[in-house]
């Protein structure tokens, strides 16, 4: 990995974050990928175990990676209930892995991560409000919080933090009988969100054009928000 930009990506198994992955790498990034399932994505790619629903572990996990010129916390997962059957341990479980571990992760690996970084975290359109979806939804508007406190203090050290909120995309969490309750609502343009449409944009915020962005949240939903 010696020479190569290094990015650290998690949820790097399947959906966005594999995505993400793959596109940074083909664009001649070094990339290491935490997630519970073993995943191999050739040349320049490094897997390590990582259980995101532990913060803790995920902090010490981080601890044994070199130093990285970007973090993208693409790990998440779905449950959805109506007021009035909402699952306590649901919220939880969300909460420890989509904020939890970004808080973990970024504490670990930021203040060792070079000036003019980046720090991309992936939020979801529906952080602004979705009938049955209220806490999938706070965990996310959560990110947009902590993204947004991010980019103030590391500003100064010219390094970026924006969020990625896509719409409904094509991937397997949206076959995980956990959202049963709420099946995927097809956009306005007629088609699911492509995965490599949002590593696409990921890859220019992560890139030398992405300098000048901080604090922002780039919704990628095929029009689903219109």
């Amino acid at each position: 990995m010696t020479g190569a930009r290094h990015a650290i990506v998690t949820g790097c198994s399947s959906g966005i974050g594999r995505a993400i992955a793959e596109r940074l790498l083909a664009d001649g990034w070094a990339v290491t990928g935490l997630s519970r399932s073993e995943t191999s994505l050739g040349h320049g790619f490094r897997w390590l175990h990582a259980d995101l629903s532990d913060p803790a572990s995920v902090a010490e996990t981080a601890v044994r990676i070199d130093p990285a010129d970007a973090l993208v916390h693409a790990a998440g997962y779905q449950r959805t209930a109506l007021l009035g059957e909402l699952d306590p341990e649901a919220l939880a479980g969300m909460f420890a892995v989509h904020v939890g571990a970004a808080s973990a992760l970024a504490n670990e690996v930021v203040p060792r991560m070079p000036d003019g970084g980046r720090v991309l975290l992936i939020g979801s359109r529906t952080s602004t409000g979705a009938a049955g979806k209220s806490q999938y939804a706070a965990t996310k508007a959560a990110l947009m919080g902590m993204g947004r406190t991010w980019a103030q203090e590391l500003a100064p050290r010219g390094i970026t933090v924006n969020v990625l909120s896509p719409g409904p995309t094509d991937t397997p969490m949206l076959a995980d009988p956990g959202r049963a309750a709420t099946p995927p609502k097809v956009p306005a343009l007629g088609r699911l969100v492509d995965p490599e449409d949002v590593a696409a944009l990921a890859g220019f915020l992560l890139g030398p054009h992405g300098k000048s962005i901080t604090g922002q949240n780039y919704v990628i939903c095929g029009g689903a928000s219109l």
